[in-house]
């Protein structure tokens, strides 16, 4: 799975974000905008306009469980399209 394999929708509070749901239950929420860890912080109609990204990872529970991928926190901000396409890889092999 590449990023661009991601589909992105306008978000409510405005920017892009996406979910991107794996066979093996987890998910991987993307989002960039104002109100998030992106490069640049503002709002903008396209996924392609940004350098950066915010990212979480849930469970199938829907709990985040992106500590389990070396990130520190729940949501992890400024992450590049090089780094998402690495997570997305190991989320699709993760157990």
């Amino acid at each position: 799975m590449k990023f661009t394999d991601i589909i992105f929708t306008p978000h409510p509070h405005g920017g892009v974000k996406s979910r991107t749901f794996f066979p093996n239950g987890y998910e991987l929420s993307v989002v960039a905008g104002q109100f998030a860890y992106s490069t640049p912080r503002v709002d903008l109609d396209s996924a392609n306009d940004y350098e950066a990204f915010e990212i979480a990872v849930f469970d199938q529970d829907g709990e985040f469980i992106t500590g389990q991928f070396g990130f520190d926190d729940d949501v992890a901000g400024w992450r590049t399209r090089e780094e998402i396409e690495t997570l997305m890889k190991t989320i699709s092999e993760h157990a």
